[in-house]
């Protein structure tokens, strides 16, 4: 009974807990990778992409994806290397010491907004923007915290004291977020023609965000459901086999 109730206890703790009135529950959507057989959506991941570079990428880096991991959601090898070149990227030292600037290469990782955590914060009221390239595996149900966040803007309640620079979000622990709201309608134009809606626009993010989380997601499935198969297969193989072997000894 100790040991249960001690497993309990470690279970509680080790659970992401959403007090009352800390945050709602993030809201429950469908999407594409749910699943064992999901998949992501390749079109849609192209338009979070869109909506990063032009509105995320501001103030949040994606230090972990590098440009030509994108062909990993439909782009070619050319249009990669467009992408790339079209940000500067530090290197060096070059023969003499100094650091130069040159157009970016496929090899290359996103550039972050900020040199450095200091300046981000001067530069955001103290709050410091999370790298995203894997906040949607860094969050309790993160797909659908992020969609919710994104779309969960309100004005504050008129008996909640709101603090200096700061929006209400139900959605982010303790309501308030020093993040304005980053999406409204029409603040990006897709080249596909899709209309721009806030809701859209954080559907499209979350699809890129997921895939730039887990990459390897569609394969790690395909891998488990052959393996699942495999085993199936199996047991029955050694099953008819324990049958015929002791048939006999009944």
């Amino acid at each position: 009974m100790r040991i249960l109730i001690a497993a309990l206890l470690s279970l509680s703790l080790a659970t992401p807990v959403f007090a009352a009135g800390d945050s709602e529950h993030p809201k429950q959507m469908p999407w594409s990778f749910d699943g064992v057989f999901g998949t992501f959506d390749r079109q849609s991941a192209q338009r979070g992409l869109q909506v990063y570079r032009e509105v995320c990428a501001a103030c949040h880096s994606l230090n972990r994806v590098a440009f030509r991991s994108l062909t990993g959601i439909g782009f070619s090898a050319e249009e990669v290397k467009a992408l790339a070149s079209e940000y500067s990227v530090m290197d060096g030292p070059d023969d003499e010491g100094e650091m130069f600037e040159r157009a970016g290469k496929p090899s290359d990782k996103f550039v972050p907004p900020y040199p450095n955590e200091k300046a981000a914060r001067a530069l955001n009221n103290g709050a410091y923007p999370p790298d995203l390239s894997l906040i949607i595996k860094a969050r309790p149900d993160g797909a659908n915290y992020v969609y919710s966040l994104l779309t969960g803007y309100e004005d504050a309640p008129a008996d909640m004291q709101m603090n200096e620079g700061m929006s209400y979000n139900p959605y982010f622990s303790g309501q308030q977020i020093a993040m304005a709201p980053p999406l409204s309608e029409g603040v990006v134009s897709f080249e596909d023609g899709t209309e721009a809606t806030v809701d859209q626009m954080a559907k499209d993010v979350v699809n890129f965000l997921q895939w730039a989380a887990e990459p390897e997601m569609e394969m790690r499935k395909k891998m488990g459901v052959k393996v699942m198969i495999f085993l199936l297969v199996m047991t029955i193989l050694f099953y008819l086999a324990k049958q015929r072997i002791w048939r006999n000894l009944h």
